[in-house]
């Protein structure tokens, strides 16, 4: 199978191409410069690999939750390969590769993925790999570190750990972001399920519509923080 699999919901870039079950990865700082470095990595790679776009079976990209901007970047990007090449898309929720990044590298089957939203907030959802995962969006959430809630023999992984710490449960806990190598392991079973589609109908995942909050706001949590 060969693929190509990319992510910039987060502040790290990651790129990964398959080839016959050897992949090839990359990773870069991302934020404000992925829009610009995005499309020549994934050239670089491409060649390295010595595939053409018109030689992959899919392209896989991190479609959100994560940053308004990365998520747009990669969905942006992966439409217009994949218009260009006539090759179909798989967009996965990032949340599923932080879950299926953790299981790898921890063996946990229950993962209770959590990325940062800023403002306060994670992005959270729950994946229990014994059993079957029926919808690609995992149930995906908007919700205070404090509120959050962790079954017990659950591990609890993703870039959230490291903004909220303490404010999260205790528990097992895996600090890692989505990856284009997630993705890849998440590719054959998604392709095999029929959840690839025209790059037309690949669209972000963005749970939240709010991207700022007014200054009113603003002063109300710092008046929350000093009582």
């Amino acid at each position: 199978m060969k693929l190509l699999a990319l992510d910039t919901s987060t502040d790290i870039l990651s790129l990964a191409v398959a080839r016959d079950g050897e992949v090839l990865a990359h990773t870069a700082a991302s934020g404000a410069q992925a829009s610009a470095t995005l499309l020549p990595a994934i050239l670089t790679l491409m060649a390295r690999a010595g595939l053409t776009l018109a030689e992959l079976d899919a392209i896989v990209f991190g479609r959100g939750p994560g940053s308004f901007t990365g998520v747009r970047t990669a969905c942006a990007v992966a439409q217009g390969l994949g218009f260009g090449a006539g090759v179909p898309l798989l967009p996965v929720n990032t949340l599923w590769a932080v879950a299926e990044e953790a299981r790898e590298h921890t063996g946990a089957r229950q993962v209770h993925a959590v990325l940062d939203a800023r403002m306060d907030q994670v992005y959270s959802g729950r994946y229990d790999f014994d059993s079957e995962l029926s919808s690609i969006d995992g149930g995906s959430s908007l919700i205070s570190p404090e509120f959050l809630e962790l079954e017990p023999g659950w591990l609890l992984a993703g870039n959230a750990l490291d903004a909220y710490g303490a404010r999260l449960p205790q528990g097992r806990r895996f600090a890692c972001r989505p990856t284009a190598t997630a993705l890849v392991r998440l590719a054959p079973g998604l392709l095999a399920s029929g959840a690839a589609v025209p790059p037309e109908q690949a669209l972000p995942l963005y749970i939240r519509d709010k991207v700022a909050k007014t200054t009113l706001e603003r002063q109300a949590d710092a008046a929350s923080r000093s009582a």
